[in-house]
This record gives structure tokens, sequence and C-alpha cells, in this order.
């Protein structure tokens, strides 16, 4: 069964994130992720770079994902 800290682990592992929280029951996940490298992009595109932090995981181990994405600048609006 997959850890919700497993999967933060990859995607700090990957991607450069200044907050990170995961939730999950060992197949559904909810993420919120914060990165500078979010600045600008649409939200698919950083969607995209969180996948692609997962890698291979995203098809083998987690059956679903929903995310939501902040820039810094977004996160401390809120």
């Amino acid at each position: 069964m997959v850890e919700p800290s497993s999967i933060e682990d990859s995607i700090r592992s990957g991607l450069a994130v200044t907050h990170l929280e995961v939730r999950g029951d060992g197949a559904h996940f909810e993420a919120v992720v914060v990165s500078p490298r979010f600045a600008g992009l649409p939200r698919v595109r950083q969607h995209q770079l969180v996948y692609a932090a997962l890698g291979d995981r995203m098809r083998e181990e987690i059956h679903a994902l929903s995310m939501k994405t902040y820039s810094p600048e977004e996160w401390a609006a809120r």
C-alpha cells in the first residue's frame, strides 16, 4: 500500500517545493503543492511537473491523484 509520505518524498525529490501536503487512503490521494516553478505557468503545465516528479509511480502505484497547485505568491494570497 502506498503511503502519503512516500508520495511526498517523490514529489520533493523531483520538484522544488515550499509547501507540500499529501493525504490519501493508499489508492486515492489529494495533494497541495506549492512551488516557485509554477509561477506564470497554466495549471495543466503545473500538474504535468508534479506528474513528471512522480514518474512511473502514476502508472504503477497511484490509482488517483487530485491536486491543487500554487506558486508561492498564489499560496500567500490565499
